[in-house]
């Protein structure tokens, strides 16, 4: 039988949470509002799980999108996870925001561009092909000038995620024709997509103990570098 798995994704403002039974998705919240997810987390994870007639117990997987993104988000989001599995015995499942909203443009041939805007005019990024059913870094995350990322992409590419929003005009200003944009609705990370990329690493075998769950930040956060300063 298929695992119900409960996702969280808190690595945008303000994120959101899917109930699925393996590739099935039974429940979803998505909010972008100005709520940290310390005023709404808690509290939706009751409600959904109260709607789709379920219970803590009833659950077999916590997935969570370990980053990049909101360093507090990340950090609320984690602890919820943990707390989560410590409390029902369940594994954790971690994905990436970048892979999560590549996960939501299947079908395309070209290569998708996940721009995640990081401040400081910078971006975080990483770039995927989408083959057997979901999207394939072709190279790794990381955090970069977008001036600089425009650079390094040689032909046509689709952009997607709230840095291409940011930098929409420098992207038609660099490349031209060459650059594709998803629509708007598609460049906030769903709770479905990372619970869909949740299920496959659930069937690859690939759980996480609360020890073992990392956030990927990418950068340091305000607070290290002024403690190292």
């Amino acid at each position: 039988m298929p695992p119900i798995l409960l996702t969280i994704q808190t690595a945008s403002p303000a994120g959101g949470i899917a109930l699925s039974d393996g590739d099935k998705l039974l429940a979803e919240v998505n909010l972008d509002v100005r709520k940290t997810a310390t005023e709404w987390l808690l509290q939706s994870i009751e409600d959904l799980l109260e709607r789709a007639d379920l219970a803590k117990s009833d659950l077999e997987g916590v997935g969570v999108v370990r980053g990049p993104g909101s360093f507090t988000g990340l950090r609320v989001g984690l602890a919820t996870a943990k707390g989560l599995a410590l409390a029902t015995g369940c594994p954790l499942l971690s994905v990436s925001s970048l892979q999560c909203l590549a996960m939501q443009l299947p079908f395309t041939v070209l290569p998708v561009c996940v721009m995640l805007d990081a401040r400081k005019q910078e971006v975080y990024t990483a770039l995927y092909y989408w083959e057997s059913g979901r999207p394939h870094p072709v190279a790794g995350e990381r955090v970069i000038k977008p001036e600089t990322l425009l650079a390094e992409i040689p032909g046509e590419a689709l952009f997607v995620g709230s840095g291409a929003l940011a930098y929409r005009s420098l992207i038609v200003r660099q490349l031209g024709g060459h650059a594709h944009f998803a629509p708007a609705y598609l460049n906030l990370p769903r709770a479905a997509a990372a619970a869909a990329l949740a299920w496959h690493e659930w069937q690859a075998g690939r759980t996480l103990s609360a020890e073992e769950l990392m956030p990927v930040y990418l950068r340091p956060s305000e607070a290290e570098l002024n403690w190292r300063a």
